[in-house]
């Protein structure tokens, strides 16, 4: 199974120094994939550009991948998008994974001048259009003129996409890209097995190949320490009856052992083998969403200690 991991400890401002070193860190404990997301005005929690944040990642690691878990398409204009991917694919040896999404805030798409009722169809004509520049074929730009993307990305013919997907449309959408489908963290197990089935469906349905790839956001917090334990799904439950009092649990659970892997090495390592054996999941993102105020420290033994026993 790939191992993949978002940081672990997001300072009060985006720190890019921090950000390589947790990269470089992750790279030696065995972690395969770095993932940042996306997200707008949030204060101390906006990352509003991953991609060059990435580039700092990639600048302190050899072999990790570099992945973005929502890179909002309907935000960009495709030739831009596909030339900023192509130069982080470049610099970074072929290492880009690109997570895409439509996003859900209403108040970044009225920052954007961007219309919600049409989020999707202008992601997939993005999408379209940077898949098509990043295999080097012109690109009509009015008036009978042409461009050619440059740099093109290493990854030929583009890196991996992965599509960010909750609802039935998005899951619709990704099968029918033929594109795996990267499931939202809060999600319970039973909603997972419902969304994967749909999504081959929706591959099935439009012709084409289901992806190998079945991969999985999921909160992840192990220690040895059994009252850190407890703190710890303390805090998750505070931080998912947050979520469901804003208005934005759509069907999410309450119980955190749903979408939540905490507990000791062995217990651990047995919820894991279980969503393997379960789903089918073949790649991993550790995250630690929700978990609430915890020590840096705390946290960085958790993801260490995940290695070991998943890696």
């Amino acid at each position: 199974m790939h191992l993949g991991l978002t940081p672990w400890h997001i300072s009060g401002r985006v720190d890019a120094r921090e950000l390589a070193r947790q990269g470089a860190l992750a790279e030696s404990w065995g972690y395969e994939s770095f993932w940042l997301p996306e997200n707008h005005f949030g204060g101390s929690a906006a990352i509003p550009d991953p991609l060059m944040l990435l580039a700092a990642v990639a600048a302190n690691t050899t072999t990790i991948r570099l992945g973005t878990t929502s890179y909002l398409l309907p935000l960009r204009h495709p030739l831009q998008a596909a030339e900023q991917v192509a130069v982080l694919d470049k610099l970074s040896g072929g290492r880009v994974i690109l997570g895409v999404g439509r996003g859900y805030q209403p108040a970044m798409f009225d920052a954007f001048s961007v219309s919600r009722k049409d989020k999707r169809r202008i992601f997939e004509w993005c999408l379209s259009n940077m898949i098509s520049a990043w295999r080097g074929e012109p690109i009509p730009v009015g008036d009978g003129e042409e461009v050619i993307l440059a740099p093109l990305p290493v990854q030929q013919p583009h890196p991996p996409i992965w599509v960010a997907a909750f609802g039935p449309k998005a899951l619709a959408q990704a099968g029918r890209l033929g594109m795996p489908y990267l499931a939202s963290p809060m999600e319970p197990v039973e909603r997972l097995r419902a969304n994967y089935q749909r999504h081959v469906a929706a591959c099935e349905e439009a012709g084409t190949v289901v992806p190998p790839e079945v991969p999985v956001m999921r909160t992840v917090f192990v220690s040895d320490d059994a009252d850190l334990v407890a703190r710890v799904r303390e805090q998750l439950e505070i931080g998912v009856r947050e979520v469901a009092s804003s208005g934005l649990r759509r069907g999410l659970s309450l119980e955190p052992d749903d979408w939540a892997i905490v507990g000791g090495r062995s217990e651990v390592k047995d919820k894991v083998a279980a969503y393997v054996e379960q789903l089918g999941v073949t790649h991993l993102v550790v995250t630690r969403l929700r978990i609430g105020r915890l020590e840096p420290e705390a946290l960085e033994r958790s993801v260490r200690l995940a290695a070991e026993i998943l890696g």
